[in-house]
């Protein structure tokens, strides 16, 4: 697969940045996109060059419709074509739902929901085109489950309207030879959280331990791979039966 050509966004930490660099590991050509995380993103372009891939790092608020098509075609233009469309970026923030402000609760739809929406409609006709595509979304292991969530509510509804759209964009690109497909991470070591409070976390996940991106890189793997031609529309839980 050394000439794939993958885009990722939240690509600069965390879960896609180990994204990025199993691929480059691969070969692929791989933009990381980012909003504010500019040197993080550029220490992981260097990275991606060093272990044998090709590398864009991308200023982006993909937030912007607008700005989510230019960046789509910006890749597209570097290097022809995008084989896989990566969805990691989500941020959130807990405050009460009867306390959350209007900014607040529009911030969290426009940054987990919309940009999924912008980028696969923009990516899409080149896919089709090209008759193969993989689109990976990125959920929350219990998104599934619409229990309440006083304070992640928006997070957590954006998550779920995640899910309800990959479905959907996998029904509609199928017949083109393109998959859609969710991973919904439970508790994974990404590095933003402090060690005492991950140990707190394993008391609650069913396995008995923290999850690291390793073992959400797996997943991502697989549905990249030809393995997972005919999976297409699923949510794959990565958190130890945490969720379920």
């Amino acid at each position: 697969m050394s000439d794939r050509v993958a885009l990722i966004t939240g690509g600069a930490r965390g879960i896609g940045r180990a994204i990025a660099l199993y691929l480059a590991a691969q070969h692929w050509s791989v933009a990381v996109c980012y909003r504010t995380s500019e040197k993080e993103a550029a220490e992981t372009a260097q990275a991606i060059i060093e272990r044998g891939g090709k590398s864009l790092a991308l200023r982006c608020d993909v937030s912007d419709p607008t700005a989510a098509r230019d960046l789509v075609q910006q890749v597209e233009r570097t290097w022809g074509k995008i084989d896989a469309l990566i969805n990691c970026a989500g941020p959130y923030h807990r405050v009460n739902l009867l306390e959350e402000t209007p900014e607040g609760w529009g911030e969290m739809f426009a940054h987990n929901l919309h940009p999924v929406f912008y980028l696969a409609q923009a990516a899409a006709p080149g896919m089709k085109t090209r008759k193969y595509g993989r689109i990976i979304t990125f959920s929350m292991a219990n998104a599934d489950q619409m229990i309440a969530q006083p304070e992640i509510t928006a997070h957590y509804i954006a998550k779920a309207g995640v899910l309800i759209l990959t479905k959907t964009l996998a029904k509609l690109l199928a017949p083109h030879g393109i998959t859609a497909n969710a991973i919904s991470p439970g508790f994974i070591d990404s590095g933003s959280a402090p060690p005492g409070e991950l140990a707190g976390m394993a008391k609650k996940v069913p396995a008995g331990y923290i999850g690291d991106v390793t073992d959400t890189v797996a997943a991502v793997r697989f549905l990249l791979s030809d393995e997972a031609r005919y999976v297409n529309g699923t949510n794959i839980h990565v958190s130890g039966a945490w969720g379920i």
